[in-house]
């Protein structure tokens, strides 16, 4: 059973602790973790309905009132597949589709000056995303090891991408020159 990666960050929050939807919202905006997935407020109650349905969480004590205070467990098998899909997607480096490289590879359908201004348009843009996960890894609470690792991961990222623009936009206006 293979997990999307909105699916396998629910249900892994839900196995660290039960949690219902509000809580997952809570420990989302917390941890930064839509700086590198997509998952909407609104799609939350989604996801953990469709884990439930295919077995992966359950509510041990279903309230009679809203359905928002339902608890989510993760099921033994919500574990099982949760964990072999971590084991997979950490061990494995595969291709990952970068519209970054999809404009690179178009680069003859702009000016030279198109394109510098447009590296330092994302350069600007990448300073202000380390800035937002460099805010959001000083959170007061201590983060657990994967949030950690998520935080120094990311920042590695967005470092090198900096270092790659600031490079790039010299280098072109030292060619415009």
């Amino acid at each position: 059973m293979e997990l999307t990666a909105n699916e396998l960050t629910v249900l892994g929050l839900v196995i660290e602790r039960p949690q219902h939807g509000y809580d997952l919202e809570q420990v989302i905006e917390q941890r930064g973790i839509r700086q590198w997935t997509d998952i909407g407020f609104s799609s939350i109650y989604y996801l953990l309905a469709k884990l439930e349905t295919r077995g992966l969480l359950h509510v041990p004590h279903a309230p009679a009132a809203a359905k928002s205070r339902r608890v989510f467990h993760a099921t033994a098998r919500g574990r099982e597949v949760a964990a072999r899909t971590t084991l997979t997607l950490i061990a494995e480096a595969r291709p990952v589709p970068h519209p970054l490289l999809v404009g690179l590879a178009n680069l003859p359908l702009l000016s030279p000056r198109e394109y510098a201004q447009a590296l330092r348009s994302r350069l600007a843009q990448v300073e202000a995303r380390l800035a937002a996960v460099e805010a959001a890894q000083q959170s007061p609470v201590p983060l657990p090891l994967a949030a950690r690792e998520v935080f120094s991961y990311s920042l590695s990222l967005l470092h090198a991408e900096r270092q790659w623009l600031t490079t790039r936009a010299e280098v072109l206006d030292d060619e415009q020159d």
